[in-house]
């Protein structure tokens, strides 16, 4: 930008206040929300009875979902590369993120790793002090693997104390979803903030290709998955036809996409599931609200491309990249942190802030993909429904039902 250099400092020394100020609230939060999120969540799961054979098969479906939408992600975001660029556009998008980096030697942990640090990732699962591990944002995986613990084994005390267990949990989730939902509000001055700064330090052509390329990565990933992957299970294993489960779920499809949330959805998708695809009431009244809470398809999908995009752009100026070790924990943490993403707007961001410390990348970086956020969480919101809505129809059919049939709402099997 053709701006004088006096003027130029004051609004970048302005921008970049108002940057930290919004990085440090999401910092903020990030340690109570996944705790609050998860252990809410697996407790709840521990406590439904006589659910336990249609309850393994949901969580079957939406581990195995979720994994392949990441793996498509990560192939997607290798194949494209968006974010191998020359190092003058790479170090100008990142800006002081950059200087983090250098500064804190954090692709010094990248580099030198190889596949045996893979039992690294699963050492660190389980930390030896988790309050030390909390107040590190590259051990979070440890405060992940203690929460699902934790929430575990609420379930295994007397039925007083998981009442108060429940009632403290579920009310420290619910507060934490209003802060974060709140703090969210504020990422337009937040994004306004981060992205200044780079405007006016990248060759504009240059950083425009960059964020093009990855947005279009990150669709043709989410299409990938919701129409490929999820209308083969559609087909093979639903048994239905995948067109016409499209169609008839597009009411549902496009609430999602406007509302950019999973949670407000809700309402419409069991209604829809129930009257459109004949599923029963039983099936569609336990697989869809858990879907709304664990199943992020889009979610995690889109963590991945965000999280290798970065890499990919530190690469292009130290010319060290993630190995296969690294890949494996963004694939692993992309998976864990997305069944603990609230379902409301951009919350994703926050699961986002969790990886990339872990992989030796500063949160800062997030600020590079900010500008197209809001439009990719309308579509990874729509996957996210629509693989719920998919694991209806084929936990139905497993339970002896017959979507889209005449004789379609029975009853499933007791």
């Amino acid at each position: 930008m053709n701006v004088a250099p006096e003027s130029a400092a004051t609004v970048i020394a302005f921008s970049e206040f108002f940057g930290d100020l919004f990085m440090n609230a999401l910092k903020m939060i990030i340690v109570p929300l996944i705790v609050a999120s998860i252990i809410s969540g697996v407790m709840h799961l521990g406590s439904e009875k006589g659910v336990g054979r249609i309850g393994f098969k949901t969580l079957l479906y939406y581990t195995f979902t979720g994994a392949v939408a990441v793996c498509i992600g990560l192939l997607v975001v290798n194949i494209i590369g968006p974010g191998r660029v020359d190092a003058e556009v790479a170090q100008a998008m990142l800006g002081s993120a950059s200087e983090t980096a250098t500064n804190q030697g954090l692709m010094d942990k990248v580099a030198g790793k190889g596949s045996e640090d893979i039992l690294g990732v699963f050492l660190r699962m389980f930390p030896s002090n988790v309050v030390s591990a909390a107040s590190n944002n590259g051990q979070l995986l440890g405060v992940i693997t203690f929460s699902i613990l934790f929430g575990i084994f609420i379930n295994r005390l007397t039925p007083e104390f998981q009442t108060v267990q429940r009632q403290f949990w579920d009310s420290t989730q619910e507060v934490m979803l209003k802060l974060t939902d709140f703090i969210i509000k504020f990422a337009p001055i937040g994004v306004f903030g981060l992205v200044t700064p780079v405007l006016f330090n990248a060759p504009f052509a240059e950083l425009i290709g960059a964020i093009a390329a990855f947005f279009f990565t990150v669709l043709i990933a989410l299409a990938l998955h919701m129409f490929l992957a999820l209308g083969l299970t559609l087909k093979f294993v639903g048994k239905v036809n995948p067109i016409t489960h499209f169609r008839e779920m597009m009411p549902v499809l496009l609430t999602a996409f406007s509302t950019s949330s999973s949670s407000a959805t809700l309402p419409l998708t069991i209604d829809t599931v129930e009257e459109r695809s004949g599923i029963s009431k039983k099936t569609c009244s336990f697989t869809l609200p858990l879907g709304a809470t664990v199943n992020m398809d889009g979610t995690a999908l889109y963590e991945c491309v965000v999280v290798i995009f970065i890499a990919q752009l530190y690469a292009s100026v130290s010319g060290v990249s993630l190995e296969l070790s690294q890949q494996f924990l963004v694939v692993l943490l992309a998976l864990t942190t997305s069944i603990g993403v609230a379902g409301i707007p951009s919350a994703s961001l926050v699961a986002i802030a969790v990886i990339l410390p872990a992989v030796g990348l500063p949160v800062e970086a997030i600020g590079v993909v900010w500008v197209t956020d809001r439009i990719l969480d309308m579509c990874r919101t729509s996957v996210n429904v629509f693989s719920d809505t998919v694991g209806a129809v084929v936990i139905g059919r497993s339970e002896g039902e017959t979507p889209y049939t005449m004789n379609a709402n029975i009853e499933p099997r007791s």
